[in-house]
């Protein structure tokens, strides 16, 4: 049987008997494919009850009866399945989507003309009733139009999502958005299951959270870290008693990098010998004590080997308190170099200086101390940095010598130590020295307020009161 070239409609031929039966197979399949106008394209198996003259583009992969015809025409005609291959450049009207499809040979493509609006547009990918806007390329871009451009995820309620979501092999990764509420989340995966919020934004004041833990940990309450020299570990949390660091440093380098979220935290350091330089930075939000023994501060000694200054504070004011330590070296017991420390209950044992704030630090006493060996000074302020005490009692233990002066101020720094300071005990060596524009304020203590067996003295422009 010969067919037409086009349309594969089969000829009559010279003296063909039953003529009728060719020219009625050529009218079935003029009948199925002239005005082509399926129902669906997305279906891939036989729908349970077609209509005479019902017609279907089979989507892959197909099944049951439409097995193996992917991409063809099926027409249900005389109660069966007739399928028809399509040619490049057939046209197909798809009536659940309202479009106009082509077939180029490989696939069946949206037809041109206006895409406002269209149900699906694929760009090199296929788009399906989720994806209704696929792109396949290496990079997107989204220009101006000559000044702003502005990408809006816009969302129904606020219980819903708007986000932005990032798969590999089509498994989430990572998530940011507003994710199930009004606030801004980034969350991130490691199987497209499990995930975890890193950051939350809160929408009414702005505050930035960290769930897991983020940046800085979040006080939600006042909160202890514990730190033994004997049973401790710097591995572990330092969260309990049993569980304690090493070293002070550990401790301190904790508090630092918490969000104390205005709470007050403690370090507890247990009786011992700890043989360190510690270093107070700014605390963010809060405060900290670090507390030895209270009862016997002498339990608690804090060595710096030699080397350097036992405690250096660079805190903000009323952030940081010592309490209930033995300080000991032959530099600096306490510095305040442009930060400012509170202290009380400490022993102050043989150093150079015992106490010296520095560049508008501030040093300043919360409680009643002892002085239990002899320093160049016991208290030293320098380069507009001040030194406060009143109403304390200062015991001093032993025979003390101060070989400059027990107190010294210099370059327009200010000791203040009046308001019913009482010294107990004695010692030698000159009482004060006010130089350069610095200020000893005794509240009229008179000339043998500080301890010492010399008399005290001013220059270039000191004062002392």
């Amino acid at each position: 049987m010969v067919d037409s070239p086009n349309l594969s409609l089969p000829y009559l031929i010279a003296a063909q008997a039953q003529k009728h039966i060719t020219h009625n197979e050529a009218l079935r399949k003029l009948d199925a494919i002239v005005q082509l106008a399926v129902l669906d394209k997305d279906l891939t198996a036989p729908p349970p009850n077609p209509n005479d003259g019902d017609r279907y583009i089979i989507a892959a992969p197909a099944s049951d009866q439409w097995a193996g015809f992917e991409s063809q025409i099926a027409a249900w005609q005389d109660g069966a399945w007739a399928f028809y291959s399509p040619r490049q450049g057939w046209l197909a009207w798809v009536g659940d989507e309202a479009a106009l499809y082509g077939w180029d040979g490989n696939q069946w493509a949206m037809a041109g003309g206006s895409l406002n609006p269209t149900p699906l547009l694929g760009i090199n990918a296929t788009a399906d009733s989720t994806n209704r806007l696929a792109l396949a390329s290496p990079t997107s871009l989204f220009n101006h139009e000559g000044s702003d451009h502005r990408l809006k995820i816009n969302k129904n309620t606020p219980s819903d999502t708007a986000s932005i979501l990032f798969q590999t092999g089509f498994s989430g990764r990572a998530e940011f958005g507003l994710t199930g509420d009004e606030d801004w989340h980034v969350k991130v995966s490691a199987d497209g299951n499990n995930w975890k919020e890193a950051l939350r934004v809160d929408n009414a004041t702005g505050r930035i959270l960290f769930p897991s833990g983020g940046v800085r940990h979040q006080l939600s309450s006042d909160k202890t870290w514990f730190v033994d020299g004997t049973t401790g570990a710097d591995s572990n949390d330092g969260g309990t008693a049993a569980t304690p660091f090493a070293t002070i440093s550990k401790a301190v380098a904790t508090v630092i990098a918490t969000d104390l979220g205005g709470y007050k935290a403690t370090i507890q350091i247990a009786d011992g010998t700890y043989t360190e330089n510690l270093l107070l930075l700014p605390l963010i939000a809060g405060s900290c004590s670090l507390r030895g023994n209270l009862t016997n501060p002498a339990n608690v000694i804090l060595d710096n080997g030699g080397v350097g200054e036992n405690i250096v504070c660079s805190g903000l004011p009323e952030q940081w308190s010592i309490e209930g330590l033995r300080l000991i070296g032959n530099r600096i017991g306490i510095e305040a170099r442009g930060g400012h420390v509170l202290f009380g209950n400490l022993d102050f044992a043989t150093s150079f200086i015992h106490m010296r704030a520095n560049y508008n630090g501030t040093i300043r006493a919360i409680g009643d101390y002892t002085i239990s060996g002899s320093a160049n000074e016991h208290l030293r302020a320098a380069n507009n940095a001040a030194i406060l005490m009143w109403g304390k009692t200062v015991t001093l233990s032993g025979s003390l010598s101060f070989a400059t002066s027990f107190a010294r101020a210099q370059n327009r720094a200010f000791i203040r130590c009046n308001g019913g300071m009482n010294f107990i005990g004695s010692a030698t060596g000159k009482r004060y020295s006010s130089e350069e524009m610095a200020d000893i304020n005794t509240g009229g203590g008179g000339a043998n307020f500080f301890p010492g067996d010399s008399a005290g003295s001013v220059s270039l422009g000191g004062v002392y009161v």
